[in-house]
């Protein structure tokens, strides 16, 4: 009897299930929380240099003699409220009518005073990661997401080897340990090797809380049960922004995202190991007794001698390199990795320009996270329209919608900063769409013996966005004016309006019969019909060891 059969006979989602499945989407919302701490701590507020010989200085005006030192002091930006980088020095300096020198020459400070407005303190303001060294935001950022690649190579191979239960556990031992540590990061080095770890056992919990949970869920459950963790994950975005709202520190708001990571560490006590990869290792006696749990707990019973030898199959894998070994591979191959590129650089790199939409901070950042809610929609969509038309509409949608802002911004202002504002959420509302069904896209593309070489492959392209993505965002500070704050957006829509377009070449995978050899991917058109219910056989065996995110 195949390990699915059995799932058949003591209960595909019974009690069991969901009390596990429950358990694993719970640190969903730290991995959520994580994926975008970042924008929260390296947030940069508005700022200008200290007053030389005047302690107590700060951004908000203290007094009329105040704003007269300022003016006296500080350069006037046409682009902001002051300049950010330089305050004027010079001997005998002569003053105009608005108390502003006329001979004095300008140098770089290396001293600054913040806007507390949005929050009391960051890591950016702590450390003055300002002027010169502002590059330093997206740097640690990218070094983040580098670590979340790793975490997915590391983790991967860790939970085939080890199992999926004691690589969870090293994920979150590893987690807990590095997040705790951040709070203390005494500067910019030890904070992004902290960040590196983060990043790494964050993807790890993820991803194997995942595998582990669709491991133990029957076939016709497991879409379902893929999409709902992906929920928690959302889930974590809004609880990230109303810790933000309410703490205004990034060191408090660290701590009261790391410490209920804690918890995790009881989950040694309270999931099993995932019964299916005890029998892909030959521990038959262990899998029985999880699977005489699940029975139990389902109040079902298990027919005797259910176990065989060939109750989990083991597929043959083939090569990477052979996905590029014709003209046909190769173009949809690239196209796919294109795709994955782009829809998570727009993804994450939407979210990190909350700060420059304009309007306040915390309610973008939330807003962005509820813009995910409605993308669910792709799930209902990839059966009616097909999996072709579905990402392309998304991308288009999410596409179109960021180069609209290149007016709003450009022509309309701070007027009209609302239309910017729904413009960006429909603008993050297409790649979160896109990821779901880009995942499913690529996977029925790459033929069976290629399949896991392929999504794994398309995993660490997308990480590449990831790490695209803070520099992209972060245009907005480094080129000044209207053009500069419209840049990332529009580079975002372009890239996934082109990304869409690409696809156009693509086959149409729904209802096909699915390529098995290298061979037949080459000839694959999308024209040969084949039924629903064999292409999720086709499919299903691979869905259950990759993430979207």
């Amino acid at each position: 009897m195949k390990f699915d059969d059995i799932l058949k006979e003591v209960g595909e989602f019974g009690y069991y299930q969901k009390r596990l499945y429950l358990l694993l989407c719970i640190p969903a919302i730290s991995v959520g929380c994580y994926m975008m701490m970042n924008i929260v701590l390296l947030y940069t507020p508005k700022h200008r240099c200290k007053l030389p010989g005047y302690p107590n200085d700060t951004w908000e005006i203290q007094s009329e003699d105040h704003q007269l030192l300022i003016n006296q002091n500080i350069p006037a930006s046409q682009h902001y409220v002051y300049d950010r980088c330089n305050i004027y020095t010079g001997d005998n300096i002569v003053y105009n009518n608005n108390s502003q020198p006329i001979n004095a020459t300008t140098q770089s400070c290396t001293e600054w005073v913040y806007d507390t407005g949005v929050f009391y303190e960051t890591f950016t303001s702590k450390n003055n990661f300002v002027c010169d060294d502002a590059l330093k935001t997206s740097h640690a950022q990218l070094v983040f997401y580098f670590g979340v690649l790793v975490g997915d190579l590391g983790f991967g191979l860790l939970a085939d080897i080890i199992g999926r239960k004691k690589s969870f556990y090293i994920a979150i031992v590893v987690q807990v340990a590095s997040a705790m540590g951040v709070a203390w990061a005494p500067n910019f080095w030890v904070y992004i090797i902290l960040e590196f770890l983060v990043g790494a056992a964050n993807h790890g919990v993820f991803m194997t809380a995942c595998v582990l949970g669709l491991e133990v869920v029957g076939p016709s459950k497991r879409v379902w049960a893929g999409l709902v963790i992906h929920g928690f994950f959302t889930l974590g975005l809004c609880y990230l922004s109303a810790a933000s709202w309410l703490l205004k520190n990034w060191f408090y708001i660290q701590l009261v995202v790391a410490a209920p990571c804690a918890v995790y560490l009881s989950y040694w006590w309270l999931i099993p190991e995932s019964p299916r990869w005890l029998l892909s290792q030959g521990r038959k006696k262990e899998a029985m007794v999880i699977i005489d749990k699940i029975a139990e707990a389902n109040k079902a019973e298990l027919p005797k001698d259910s176990l065989r030898d060939d109750t989990v199959e083991k597929q043959k894998g083939g090569k990477l390199w052979e996905l590029f070994t014709s003209k046909v591979l190769f173009f949809r191959t690239m196209i796919l990795f294109f795709n994955w590129m782009i829809v998570s650089m727009c993804y994450y790199g939407v979210t990190m320009y909350a700060g420059d939409i304009g309007g306040n901070f915390y309610l973008n950042f939330f807003l962005l996270a509820l813009a995910e809610i409605p993308a669910f929609v792709n799930l209902f969509m990839l059966d009616c329209i097909g999996r072709k038309w579905s990402h392309i509409i998304f991308m288009w949608l999410g596409g179109f919608a960021c180069i609209g802002t290149i007016f709003t911004v450009i022509y309309g202002g701070e007027d009209y900063q609302p239309v910017t504002l729904a413009l960006a959420l429909i603008g993050k509302l297409g790649p979160s769409g896109a990821f779901g069904i880009v995942y499913v896209f690529s996977l029925e593309l790459f033929p069976t013996v290629l399949r896991n070489a392929g999504m794994g492959a398309s995993s660490c392209v997308a990480r590449l966005g990831g790490m695209a993505a803070p520099y992209v965002a972060k245009m907005a500070d480094l080129i000044a004016g209207e053009y500069g704050k419209a840049l990332p957006l529009a580079i975002f829509g372009v890239t996934s309006v082109v990304a869409g377009l690409l696809c156009l070449f693509l086959p149409e995978t729904l209802n096909q019969k699915l390529p098995d050899t290298v061979e037949e991917a080459k000839h694959f058109k999308g024209h040969q019909r084949f039924s629903k219910e064999r292409q999720i056989e086709e499919a299903k065996e691979v869905h259950i060891n990759n993430t979207k995110f």
